[in-house]
């Protein structure tokens, strides 16, 4: 049997560009008419998106007689119900032209604390996983990452994968699961890139180079500059000093592109890659600690007239239009934290003044009267007040697509989306519901989506709803902003095209066929 090409993108850091130009790479072989698949072993992220989950695995809480619910995962080639995975691998299968799935990221770290993370493996939470230390986790989960390459190998032509941070992290090696390991285990062709912005640029590409053992060393084809800014000839003799002292090529410099409308993976939006032109209305997004999702605006800084900034004070939400509580991995910890930066009184005030109030999953949470925890999920804790709706977290975590209809009767800045069909998908632990205590006493929340997805105010200026990804829905864009933005099918074309100008004549080319 055949087994795919591998061709990997390491960094000599995180950040240096590996998400992106994966994503680019992906598009770029796709276009050759070949079948490709992206890859990422481990991912540390809390975006993620809903993607079809692995058949024959066991539940939680109920692994087979003898067995250990990580080792009982041996084949993942078929899918059922909705798993998650990172955005990232999400958004690379989509430029590949597949259909993204569990086995392209099958462990997801979703971080909760600075000390802590939810581990989800094969796109469903595992609760002995995310009790297990690091280096014991990884020499469980080998055999499972082993086999989705191996399966992804088996039905692709192309697998592109992306490592994590940098492989010459030394103090991590022993327990390896999602760079050189993998590298090896798929005799994948590397690039190494490094952000050149930051300066030190050869120095990290040389000192990673130098750290690695032989074998490894051999594995790297080529090494890219990434974010350059200036004339291109005075990196010279640089690039070919470095290639003495290693034997790598530089490969490619890829000039400093801000707008490329690929979402961002975990950071923030850059004020630099904003639209320009006249300001029509502000949108602040409240950046707490444990921020998730934040990928779903991305098509906002597309939008004319639209300015997005982040919020971590109350000076931050002055002459905001809109302010948008995000999705949050961690709820209560992030409604604790709104309250020591003092931004709880500006939200409900900015609501008091008839001021547009979004939020979204753990945004909608806070949004209401309590948070109730039995089971240690979470955390319990008093909302905000602005919605009556009570919130209890479930050990089960809903993971699922959603299309759905908003409700005729929506009122006040968000009657534009009064019987707009839209389509997004849900990822939380908790259950909203109105206050009995309080609809009792004629306050209530008017339900604005089936199955308790969303939630109206009685003034119409706050809206709350679990589903993620309205602000992605083209139609919904139009209904509120009166907007088409460019088509991720777009921005991924922009980044093949990208590649392809930038890198050496055929060297993409020869590195899947070597």
């Amino acid at each position: 049997m055949t087994l795919a090409a591998c061709t990997m993108v390491l960094g000599t850091t995180s950040g240096a560009g590996k998400s992106w130009l994966t994503t680019a790479l992906c598009r770029y072989y796709a276009r050759q008419g070949l079948k490709v698949a992206p890859f990422k072993a481990q991912n540390m992220s809390n975006n993620a998106r809903v993607v079809a989950a692995a058949q024959g695995r066991p539940k939680q809480g109920t692994p087979p007689s003898g067995g250990s619910a990580v080792h009982e995962v041996t084949s993942v080639g078929a899918f059922f119900g909705g798993g998650e995975i990172g955005s990232a691998q999400y958004f690379q299968a989509l430029a590949a032209r597949a259909v993204p799935e569990v086995r392209m990221n099958p462990l997801l770290l979703k971080p909760e604390r600075d000390t802590h993370s939810q581990v989800v493996l094969l796109g469903e939470v595992n609760a002995e996983l995310t009790g297990m230390d690091w280096r014991s986790r990884s020499a469980r989960v080998w055999p499972v990452v082993a086999q989705a390459l191996d399966d992804l190998r088996a039905e692709y032509d192309v697998v592109v994968i992306e490592g994590a941070g940098s492989p010459a992290e030394i103090n991590l090696s022993s327990s390896d699961i999602v760079n050189m390991r993998v590298a090896r285990h798929a005799d994948a062709r590397c690039l190494l890139v490094t952000d050149i912005d930051r300066g030190g640029a050869f120095a990290h590409l040389y000192g990673t180079w130098a750290l690695l053992p032989p074998e490894d060393r051999a594995l790297l084809h080529g090494f890219v500059l990434n974010k350059f800014r200036g004339d291109a000839a005075l990196l010279a003799p640089g690039p070919q000093m470095l290639q003495d002292l290693t034997g790598v090529p530089t490969v490619a410099t890829l000039p400093m592109w801000w707008q490329h409308g690929l979402p961002e993976e975990d950071g923030v939006f850059d004020d630099r890659s904003r639209a320009t032109g006249t300001v029509t209305r502000t949108i602040a997004v409240v950046a707490y600690p444990r921020i998730s999702n934040l990928d779903e605006f991305q098509p906002l800084k597309n939008v004319p007239g639209v300015r997005l900034v982040w919020a971590r004070s109350p000076a931050d939400l002055a002459g905001a239009d809109w302010v948008i509580l995000p999705g949050s991995k961690h709820t209560s910890g992030d409604l604790a934290w709104l309250r020591q930066q003092g931004l709880d009184a500006a939200i409900t005030a900015h609501a008091a003044r008839g001021g547009t109030v979004l939020g979204i999953c753990g945004g909608l949470q806070m949004l209401g009267e309590a948070l109730i925890d039995l089971h240690g999920i979470d955390g319990n804790a008093p909302g905000l007040g602005l919605l009556p709706l009570v919130t209890q977290f479930e050990v089960q975590k809903t993971v699922q697509h959603r299309h759905t209809r908003f409700a005729p009767e929506m009122t006040g800045p968000w009657a534009a989306l009064a019987g707009v069909a839209v389509a997004g998908y849900e990822i939380h632990h908790g259950q909203t519901q109105q206050h009995a205590a309080m609809a009792r006493g004629g306050d209530v929340a008017r339900a604005v989506l089936p199955d308790g997805l969303a939630w109206q105010n009685a003034a119409g200026n706050v809206l709350g709803l679990y589903l993620h990804g309205l602000l992605e829905d083209p139609a919904a864009l139009q209904a509120l902003f009166g907007a088409t933005v460019p088509t991720l099918d777009t921005v991924f074309d922009g980044l093949a095209d990208y590649v392809g100008i930038h890198f050496q004549a055929h060297f993409l080319d020869g590195l899947i066929r070597l």
